[in-house]
């Protein structure tokens, strides 16, 4: 009987307490993007075991097609799921229904990291039914738009109304701008020609 009780007092407190409801919020937030960013580097992977010579191109195929249905199944659906369930229960705890800017800006991102997450979704089925739209190097583009979503968000979600919004968004195009180019100089550094050994 007093464990009943105990589990019902800790569970009323979880409940009372709108920060274990926040840290909770927070939690899936990071599991989520965790397997954002990794699902992209399977699809990379993947795309590029597409184009190895057989037996080598079965093995990993269906080693990588394993290891991308997990994730995506068991942790990044899950935690797309959860962070919209908690992150709506945060907003109704600590705004109790009030609009300020940065919010909507906010859940502009959130709206905009949804449909990327969609458009993840899309390539793991062509990608699970054999058809390969997109390229490794297009795939590696595609992989940094989680990026800027995590940091305008954190951004917003900390700042709030103290970050000038022009600023802001300056910061961010420069940013996309580095991202770009870091990308650029990878493919680059991976086509140039290596100097053969020994020389």
């Amino acid at each position: 009987m007093n464990k009943v009780y105990l589990c019902f007092t800790y569970a009323n407190s979880i409940y009372m307490n709108p920060f274990y409801i926040k840290a909770l919020h927070i939690v899936f937030i990071v599991t989520w993007f965790s397997g954002l960013f990794y699902i992209v580097r399977l699809f990379i992977y993947t795309a590029e075991a597409n184009e190895k010579p057989e037996p080598s191109r079965t093995i990993l195929l269906e080693q990588l097609s394993l290891m991308t249905r997990r994730l995506w199944y068991g942790i990044t659906w899950p935690s797309a799921v959860m962070t919209l369930i908690f992150g709506t229960w945060t907003y109704i705890l600590f705004l109790n229904g009030s609009w300020p800017t940065w919010i909507v800006i906010k859940l502009c991102f959130v709206l905009g990291l949804y449909a990327y997450h969609l458009s993840l979704h899309v390539i793991f089925k062509q990608q699970a039914a054999g058809i390969f739209k997109f390229s490794s190097q297009q795939l590696r583009i595609w992989n940094e738009v989680a990026t800027i979503f995590l940091i305008a968000i954190v951004m917003l979600a900390v700042v709030k109304e103290s970050m000038s919004f022009v600023w802001a968004l300056v910061a961010l195009l420069l940013f996309i701008i580095m991202l770009m180019s870091a990308i650029r100089l990878y493919k680059y550094y991976r086509t140039a020609p290596k100097p053969p050994k020994g020389a």
